[in-house]
């Protein structure tokens, strides 16, 4: 049976734009409206936003980004394009990739290739730079397959949690190989929970470090994201560059 749903079934789409952007929203309703025949779980719920940088703009201006609820299941996309609508085009791309991923229609495996159109950087000076968003959560637990899932799910780059075997705080993200964990203490592979997903291990331990002292290290290093061990707390933390130019900080919630 094919996985389809009511393809008349509405759902409501939250839509958020910053910047002039006429007939944006009649324009992701058209195209994200469909979306629901491409599964049998009810879409329950979009949100989609559109940001437009005005000056110093990178090569492709227009930020699409959408968080769905699928039936209770969330995925997340986020693309760039030279205007709304091709923007728009590539996030409803991307969206049905993701859907394909909860079906089933999707394995992970090290073979598959990065996004395509992921957003660039704001050109922000690094005197400028602030974190702007701090995100505390409590870590999930998971197998290295687990993490994989959640984070393509998610369309994330990286991923912050507890890796099930070991029990250590650690970061999934892309490298050019494939996938790859770094780790407050590099284990052998034989120590992590069973997975069937190729991932590779860092073999360097995470720098131990204040917020003040990685923000410095990224500023430095120029880096898309800092794995580091919070000086205080011993716990990993993630700084992440976001494409306004300014960072993120992604903490334990019970450090």
């Amino acid at each position: 049976m094919a996985d389809t749903a009511d393809v008349t079934q509405a759902f409501d789409i939250e839509i958020s734009t910053q910047g002039t952007m006429p007939g944006a929203e009649d324009y992701v309703r058209s195209k994200l409206g469909g979306l629901n025949k491409y599964t049998r779980r009810p879409i329950l719920h979009a949100r989609v936003r559109l940001t437009r940088h005005q000056d110093g703009s990178p090569e492709r201006p227009v930020v699409a980004q959408a968080n769905i609820n699928v039936g209770g299941r969330f995925i997340r996309a986020q693309v760039e394009g030279d205007n709304v609508r091709e923007a728009v085009d590539r996030l409803e791309d991307r969206l049905r990739l993701q859907i394909d991923r909860i079906t089933g229609k999707w394995e992970a495996k090290r073979e598959q290739p990065r996004p395509l159109h992921r957003p660039s950087f704001f050109p922000r000076a690094k005197e400028e730079r602030q974190i702007i968003r701090r995100k505390s959560y409590t870590l999930a637990t998971a197998t290295l397959d687990e993490a994989v899932t959640e984070m393509e799910l998610l369309d994330y780059d990286f991923h912050l949690f507890t890796e099930k075997g070991t029990g250590q705080d650690c970061v999934l993200y892309h490298d050019d190989e494939g996938y790859r964990i770094a780790q407050i203490t590099p284990t052998s592979p034989e120590e992590l929970a069973p997975h069937t997903v190729e991932v590779s291990i860092s073999p360097h331990p995470a720098p131990k470090l204040t917020v003040d002292e990685a923000t410095e290290r990224m500023n430095m290093l120029g880096v898309p994201f800092l794995y580091f061990v919070e000086a205080e707390s011993g716990r990993g933390n993630v700084l992440y560059h976001r494409y306004d130019g300014h960072y993120g900080l992604l903490t334990p919630a019970d450090a």
